[in-house]
């Protein structure tokens, strides 16, 4: 059996050179197989059989061909495999990588010639980064209590924030194989690579970060910016690995500090309290104030065009009373006597009373009906 001419073959799946995609292969016929085995063991059987009866009896030479040819037979056998739903084979040649397996019954030739690498594609897999779960080996989904029955790693949990202070972050990241063979081939470590490279990324993103937004609102923002972070990083070492999903479950202060911390936080908020508060004030008082000047200055200006105006009137009623006055003056005159008495006795009590022959009659007119 040789590996044939083509040059790609001679090249190390660890060279920078990405491989090229391999064309298809064609798997083995099955049936022509076991025609091929079925006709040698009857070619076989029949030499055994003629020197059997030539020589009476039989032949040492004839018992080892048949043991060889019945081991070779479970040789072959041992080339029969299955791929489950959810899983990947590789088909290894001499060690360099030579097809991928679909799923179903399969058949390689038996070792050492080819050997398989199989792996569940499928299944979710699951680094903790900053603390160590009593599952962590054996858990693969997210679990909400991680924290509860978990072991802190200082040297993986404290982190530097972009303003200066230390945070002690704790996360999960969730990953599966995308690509078998560059997973097979580029790697070494692949689960060490991965927790490597989203530590990293976590720093790179927390480094970037106020401690404030770290632990308040800016969680689900630093969770997408280190999950895309880790991904294109695993892309360019052509890891074969999709990040699925990274939570934060821990973001907060260290232990040893976390009380002044809060002591702090509440000042902050305390002072942020106040300051509202007198913002509030303000907003309160200083519209008030500009709508009762403007009130203020509204009514003088009022109060001003009407005294100017009845002040006009007035003048424009003496100008009108003059020009008649001096047309007929004793009759102005009584005029504006009688006009000026009325508007002084119009609200006034009035009595009458007339001297005849020394009796003064008394009428009293404000006691009469209709009269005042």
């Amino acid at each position: 059996m040789t590996l044939g001419n083509d040059k790609n073959r001679n090249k190390s799946p660890w060279d920078d050179e990405v491989p090229a995609k391999p064309a298809p292969q064609q798997h083995p016929d099955f049936d022509d197989l076991f025609k091929r085995s079925q006709s040698s063991f009857n070619d076989i059987y029949s030499k055994f059989k003629k020197n059997d009866s030539s020589n009476n009896g039989i032949g040492g030479s004839g018992i080892f061909g048949l043991i060889a040819f019945v081991l070779f037979a479970l040789w072959l056998s041992t080339g029969f495999y299955v791929v489950d739903e959810g899983e990947q084979a590789l088909v290894i040649r001499f060690g360099k990588y030579e097809r991928t397996a679909s799923t179903g019954l399969n058949y390689h030739l038996p070792e050492p010639i080819e050997y398989i690498i199989k792996e569940k594609v499928d299944t979710l897999r699951k680094e903790e980064i900053g603390f160590r779960s009593a599952a962590s080996k054996d858990s693969t989904a997210y679990d909400s209590s991680s924290l509860n029955n978990s072991t802190n790693v200082k040297e993986e949990s404290l982190i530097l924030t972009g303003d200066q202070n230390i945070i002690e972050i704790n996360f999960i990241i969730q990953w599966r194989i995308s690509n078998l063979k560059d997973y097979v081939f580029n790697i070494y470590n692949t689960r060490e690579t991965v927790r490597n490279v989203a530590e990293s990324a976590m720093r790179e993103v927390i480094g970037n970060t106020p401690i404030d937004k770290a632990i308040t609102d800016g969680r689900s923002t630093i969770e997408n910016e280190t999950k895309i972070l880790v991904q294109n990083i695993l892309d360019s070492y052509q890891a074969g690995v999709e990040i699925t999903t990274l939570k934060l479950l821990k973001a907060d202060p260290p232990e040893e500090v976390i009380d002044s911390f809060r002591d702090v936080q509440t000042a902050k908020t305390d002072k942020e309290r106040e300051i509202n508060r007198a913002y509030s004030f303000q907003n309160e008082v200083i519209p008030r104030a500009r709508g009762e000047a403007a009130k203020v200055v509204l009514e003088s200006e009022a109060y001003q065009t009407e005294v100017v105006e009845r002040a006009r009137g007035e003048a424009e009623g003496f100008d009108l009373i003059l020009s008649q006055y001096s047309k007929a003056k004793d009759i102005t005159k009584k005029r504006i006597y009688l006009e000026s008495m009325d508007s002084l006795l119009q609200g006034m009590d009035k009595i009458i009373i007339e001297n005849q022959n020394g009796v003064l009659p008394y009428l009293p007119l404000n006691k009469l009906e209709g009269v005042k």
